[in-house]
C-alpha cells in the first residue's frame, strides 16, 4: 500500500478528526517545527497519541529565513515603501519584517533580495549595518505569518536549529521515533540529525535545495526515506522544471531502493472547497504511477476546511491506483 503523510495543524488537532483520518490508514501525523511551538509540542503529541496509533511524526525548521509572525496573520507591503527588517521576533506589520532565524540580519547585505512567502513580493535591501537593516519594497503585496524567505544570495545558516534540537529533545522522551530533516544537504546532515534522534528512529530527508539535488545519490544512500518538497523546491529552481526534476529524483530513488514522497499542492483548492479539481486528481495519480512511495498533505490537511475529505479523497485515488495496469480496459476503469 502506497504510504499517506498527513499533517496536522489548528483545522485538524482534534481527537475526533485524528480518529477520522485515521481510519484511511496514514503512515504518520506530521507536526511541522516551522508552525509549532516548543510550549504546544508536547501537548500536541500527547493529543495524537491519545487519539491514535498512528505514529507522530516531527519535521524540523531546518535551513531557512522564515518571516515571525504578522500582525493579523498577514500584512500587505506597498511598492515603493521603505521598511525595516529585523530579527528579534517583534510582531510583523506592514512597515516592519522580523525574520528568522535569530540575528540573521547580521548577514544582510546591500542589493540582497528578499522575496516572503509566494506571492510575489520582493525586498531590496538598501541599507545594512550598525544593527539596522532597511529594505525597500521592490514589488508588493501580501506576506503572512512564518513563511519561508528566498534569498538571492546564499546565507550561513545551521542545518539543525536549537528549536529542532529542543524538540526532538521532547519527542525522544515522548517516545516519537519519526523525524524529518528539512533542507537535507548532504550525508553529514542527516548523520548529525541521526545522531540527535536516536538509533530507533526513522529519518525522512526532505529535497528542497539545490544542495539536495547536487548531492542526491548521498543524501539518498544515507536517509530512511525522502520527501521532494516542490513548493521549497520552486523557490530556487524554475517552475517549469519541477515535474522532470520529480522524475528523475523519483527514478534515482528507485534504483537505490530508497523510498521517497511527494508533497506540495496536491489539492490545494481543498483548502476552502469540498473537492479536488480534474488537475489536482490527475496530479495524485501521475505522481503515484510515476513511482512515488506515498503523499504529504500540508496545508490541505492542517490548515484547510475538509481535513478528513482530503484524506479520503487521496486514499481513494491510491487504492484505484493499485487497481489500475497498462491493460486495463474502459469498462474496467468504469468498473473500478
Amino acid at each position: 500500500m502506497k504510504k499517506l503523510l498527513v499533517t496536522l495543524g489548528p483545522a485538524s488537532l482534534s481527537p475526533d478528526i485524528i480518529k477520522a483520518m485515521s481510519a484511511y490508514s496514514p503512515y504518520v501525523f506530521r507536526l511541522n517545527m516551522s508552525h509549532v511551538s516548543l510550549e504546544d509540542l508536547p501537548r500536541s503529541i500527547r493529543l495524537i497519541q491519545e487519539a491514535t496509533d498512528v505514529p507522530v511524526c516531527i519535521d524540523s525548521e531546518g535551513a531557512q529565513v522564515r518571516t515571525h509572525s504578522m500582525q493579523g496573520g498577514q500584512c500587505i507591503f506597498a511598492e515603493n515603501d521603505e521598511i525595516e527588517i529585523h530579527s528579534d521576533l517583534r510582531e510583523g506589520t506592514s512597515k516592519a519584517l522580523s525574520i528568522t532565524p535569530a540575528g540573521i540580519t547580521a548577514e544582510l547585505r546591500e542589493g540582497d533580495i528578499l522575496r516572503p512567502d509566494w506571492h510575489g513580493v520582493a525586498v531590496r535591501v538598501i541599507r545594512a549595518g550598525n544593527g539596522t537593516v532597511t529594505g525597500k519594497v521592490e514589488c508588493g503585496g501580501a506576506v503572512a505569518s512564518r513563511k519561508g524567505i528566498d534569498v538571492s544570495r546564499s546565507l550561513p545558516l545551521a542545518a539543525i536549529t536549537p528549536k529542532d534540537r529542543e524538540a526532538i529533545r521532547i519527542g525522544r522522551e515522548m517516545n516519537v521515533r519519526h523525524y524529518a530533516l528539512s533542507f537535507a544537504g548532504s550525508a553529514d546532515q542527516v548523520r548529525e540529525f541521526r545522531a540527535l534522534t536516536g538509533p530507533e528512529a526513522r529519518i525522512i530527508s526532505k529535497l528542497e535545495s539545490m544542495d539536495a539535488l547536487k548531492n542526491l545519490v548521498d543524501v539518498l544512500n544515507e536517509t530512511d526515506e525522502a520527501l521532494i518538497d516542490r513548493g521549497d523546491l520552486s523557490r530556487v529552481v524554475p517552475l517549469a522544471k519541477i515535474p522532470f526534476l520529480q522524475m528523475r529524483i523519483l527514478a534515482t530513488a528507485r534504483a537505490l531502493d530508497t523510498p521517497v514522497y511527494v508533497a506540495t499542492n496536491l489539492l490545494e483548492s481543498m483548502i476552502d472547497n469540498g473537492f479536488p479539481t480534474r488537475a489536482e486528481a490527475n496530479d495524485v495519480v501521475s505522481s503515484i504511477l510515476m513511482g512515488a512511495s506515498g503523499l504529504v498533505l500540508a496545508a490541505e490537511s492542517a490548515m484547510g476546511k475538509h481535513p478528513v475529505s482530503c484524506v479520503e479523497t487521496v486514499r481513494t485515488l491510491m487504492d484505484l491506483c493499485r487497481k489500475w495496469t497498462a491493460n486495463t480496459t474502459i469498462d474496467e476503469i468504469l468498473m473500478m
